[in-house]
Parts: structure tokens; C-alpha cells; sequence
């Protein structure tokens, strides 16, 4: 196991990772920028290192700042966290060439999966269904002499593609991730008049105008499966979450397991394990599908990282995914296989989120000048807050994840509804209100909620100061 982690995140999953090296006797070291100054990553790790400004391409984001830290204190492994440089390849390479271990999946893991179109053709080759799109149209691909390269450049381009797969269709960034660079587009008009925008939506957000034209499953269900891999072969695939209450494509509410029948579970849990056995993969990774009304699912994506939504998972399972990493990471085999996963009762996360939900969600930075965290027989919280902190305005909304783990949903739900009552935050509006409106509609109760669910939930929902 390694002596000392850096943690190259902030908030609730730098939180999360320290947690973890502590029980397993692994010293911390926390970066933080000057606006995280007084976060508790830097008061809970064994030393900390300020990594520059609060703009995260300044600090976070900042390869050699990172890497600079990492050997000032000795640091032999580096997490990443969630987002930020989570999912970078390059950084993953860099980290071997100083000697540095990458507690993730390998630099080759990171850029197949990380390229949309590269991974549709990974799933496609390893026998997962996918929805037509421009490198898998119905057609025009059996009839093309060469492989199609699978990103549109031109509108007329699109335009093509999308007659041919039919409406609607989600115009994507190839680089894509967390909802950013998509649009859905009905009709010739809308898909000429969102192409150029979401071209230069993803070269913004990504370093690359790269698109591709997926078609669009309405009111599906979002499912995605866990997978843990070692460096031995060994794989195996810890169930499925429900991602489906979603807004802007953002996760809001997580679920597992989910409502698809014993036999849909199995079998996309098994094509999931599949997939990732296919291109070698090691360490945590999620593979995401839509589900349409007919039960048929398609890939989606993987993310080559810890997901935000993994606490559901180890509640579940009783699994610690963060060790499980790190333990991968040294060199460890998984010391159990798939027969010994079972899921046991139900888990619910609500993300609370410094936004507004009676104005639009909008965004609510600021002092927390109270905090009183909910208690009691099945309920964890992971946050990073506290009473006194400010919340930066630059960085993720993400305040703190409330799970509630039950027997089974029924009791789930209502210990998260208990928990969301007793929940207090005060000094921004948060989204516990929203949640609370949630546990009781009866479309998400009976569990058939989906993607769409959101566009016209309306429940009244007061503001909290």
C-alpha cells in the first residue's frame, strides 16, 4: 500500500478520499486553491499546499502545480477525485513518467473512453447494443468502402445523418462529459441552428469543436452500472444505479438497484463487465445506458473515474470503492468475485446543491452560518461543509450528498424523507426543498421516473433562506 496520497480535488470527494486513506494508515496531502483556503480537505489531510488562484485552469487544473506538490511532499500516488483532471490521460501518463502512482484506470483507459466516438466502437466491438448515430448509422455504414471517421464538420453533413437515423437526434461533443456540449435537435431547422452553438460549446469546455449525432431516446431511463477491474483480469460489476431524475443532464437523485426486472439487471450488468474486460480496463469505472420503454438499452458512455454517485453502491454492497482503488492501484487483486456480490436493500442519494429551486435553480454561493446535519438508522452524509464556511463561487454547486438506505425502497424513501425534514442549511438556498417535493410525487414513488421526468415536475417548493 502507499505511505503518502496527494488528493488533486476539493469539497466532499477530496472529504471522501482522505476519509479513506486514513483507515487504511496512509498519509494525506490536500491541494487547494486560495479560495479553498479554509476548506476541510486542508484541515482533515496530514499537510496541505496551496496550488495557485481560485480559477480552476490556475489551481486544480494546473498539471505542473499538481505534480509539483506531489513531489515537494513525497507524495508516491495521486488521487484524482472526481472531475477536474479526473479523467485526463495526459495527466495520467505524466504521473507514471515522474514515478508518481495514478490511482485510476490506465492512460489508455482514460482516451479511449474519454473520446465518445472511440468509445461507442470499443462497446461496439465488444457486442454492446448501441442507438444509430453518426459512427453507427442504420445504413449508410454497410454501404461506406471505408470506415466512417463518425464526427459531423458541416451542417450539411448533419443534416444527412440526421434524415437518415431520423429525429430527433442529440447533436454531442466527442469530448464530451457532465452534460455539457449536447443539444437535442426535432427537425432540420433546430439542428442547424444548435450545430454551430454546440460546436462551440465543446470547443469552450473541451479543447475540441469535435461533434457526432446520436439519436435521441426520449423519456428514457438513465442506468449505469459499476465496475471494479484489477490488474489480473479479475472484473466484476457491482449492480446498477438509476440516474434517471436529471436536469440539464446534470444527476440530481441516484438509486440502486434500479426497477428493471432480475433478468434485464443481469444481463446488462454482465454486457457492462464485458465491455470493460474488452479493453483491459482496471480500477472503478461506471458504464452508462439509456433504456428505452420496450426495456431495450443502449451504451451511453464510461467514466473512467469515482463517480459522484458511488455511495450508493457501497451502502448496498457494503463495499468501500475509494479502498477498493487504492488497493487496485498498489497492485492488489480484487479478493472476491462475482458470486460474492450481493445488493442488499435499497439506496437513495440526493444531491444538495447551492442553487435556488424556486428561482430556477439558480446559483446560491455563500456563508453557511448554520449547520445541522440528519441522523438516525440508515443515513450517511458526505460533505464538506460546515458552519462558518463560505462556498466559493467558482467551482462545483455540490454542498453535500444525503443517502438513505432502507430494507427496501419503501423504507429508503421514507428514512430520506425523514432525513430532508430534519436537514438544515442556512445561509443559501439549497436544494433540500426540492427534494422534499420529490419523495412525494407519485410518478418518482411508483419508480418511473426518466430523463424527461423534470420538464414537468411543478411541485410548489419554498425557498429556504
Amino acid at each position: 500500500m502507499f505511505k503518502k496520497v496527494l488528493v488533486a480535488n476539493r469539497g466532499e470527494i477530496a472529504v471522501r478520499i482522505i476519509r479513506a486513506c486514513k483507515e487504511l494508515g496512509v498519509k494525506t496531502v490536500a491541494v487547494f486553491s486560495e479560495a479553498d483556503r479554509d476548506s476541510m480537505p486542508t484541515q482533515l489531510a496530514d499537510e496541505a499546499v496551496c496550488i495557485g488562484p481560485p480559477h480552476p485552469s490556475k489551481s486544480y487544473l494546473h498539471i505542473p502545480a499538481v505534480i509539483s506538490a506531489a513531489e515537494v511532499t513525497n507524495a508516491d500516488a495521486i488521487h484524482p477525485g472526481a472531475g477536474f483532471l479526473a479523467e485526463n490521460p495526459q495527466f495520467a501518463e505524466i504521473c507514471g513518467e515522474c514515478r508518481i502512482a495514478f490511482i485510476g484506470p490506465t492512460p489508455q483507459n482514460i482516451e479511449t473512453m474519454g473520446n465518445k466516438i472511440a468509445a461507442r466502437r470499443a462497446a461496439q466491438e465488444a457486442g454492446v447494443p448501441l442507438t444509430p448515430s453518426s459512427s453507427k448509422p442504420p445504413r449508410w455504414r454497410r454501404r461506406a468502402q471505408q470506415e466512417p471517421r463518425g464526427t459531423v464538420e458541416t451542417e450539411e453533413e448533419a443534416l444527412s445523418v440526421a434524415r437518415e437515423i431520423g429525429y430527433p437526434v442529440m447533436i454531442k461533443a466527442a469530448l464530451g462529459g457532465g452534460g455539457r456540449g449536447m443539444r437535442a435537435a426535432h427537425n432540420d431547422v433546430s439542428l442547424v441552428n444548435l450545430f454551430k452553438t454546440t460546436r462551440a460549446e465543446a470547443e469552450a469546455a473541451f479543447g475540441s469543436a469535435e461533434v457526432y449525432l446520436e439519436k435521441l431516446i426520449e423519456n428514457a431511463r438513465h442506468i449505469e452500472v459499476q465496475i471494479l477491474a484489477d490488474h489480473y483480469g479479475n472484473i466484476v460489476h457491482l449492480g446498477e444505479r438509476d440516474c434517471s431524475v436529471q436536469r440539464k443532464h446534470q444527476k440530481l437523485i441516484e438509486e440502486t438497484p434500479s426497477s428493471l426486472d432480475a433478468k434485464r439487471r443481469s444481463e446488462i450488468g454482465n454486457v457492462a463487465a464485458k465491455a470493460a474486460k474488452a479493453i483491459q480496463y482496471r480500477s472503478a469505472g461506471t458504464i452508462e445506458f439509456l433504456v428505452d420503454a420496450e426495456m431495450n438499452y443502449y451504451f451511453l458512455e464510461m467514466n473512467t473515474r469515482i463517480q459522484v454517485e458511488h455511495t450508493v453502491t457501497e451502502m448496498a454492497t457494503g463495499l468501500d470503492l475509494v479502498k477498493w482503488q487504492m488497493r487496485i492501484a498498489a497492485g492488489e487483486r480484487l479478493d472476491f468475485d462475482q458470486r460474492d456480490v450481493e445488493i442488499q436493500g435499497h439506496a437513495i442519494e440526493c444531491r444538495i446543491n447551492a442553487e435556488d429551486p424556486a428561482n430556477g435553480f439558480a446559483p446560491s454561493p455563500g456563508a453557511i452560518s448554520k449547520y445541522v446535519p440528519p441522523g438516525g438508522p440508515g443515513i450517511r452524509i458526505d460533505t464538506h461543509i460546515y458552519a462558518g464556511y463560505s462556498t466559493p463561487p467558482f467551482y462545483d454547486s455540490l454542498l453535500a450528498k444525503l443517502i438513505a438506505h432502507g430494507s427496501d425502497r419503501n423504507e429508503a424513501i421514507a428514512r430520506m424523507r425523514r432525513a430532508l425534514n430534519e436537514f438544515v442549511i442556512e445561509g443559501a438556498h439549497t436544494t433540500i426543498p426540492f427534494h422534499r417535493a420529490v419523495m412525494e410525487d407519485a410518478t418518482f414513488l411508483a419508480a418511473k421516473a426518466h430523463t424527461g421526468f423534470l420538464e414537468t415536475f411543478n411541485a410548489p417548493m419554498t425557498s429556504l433562506p
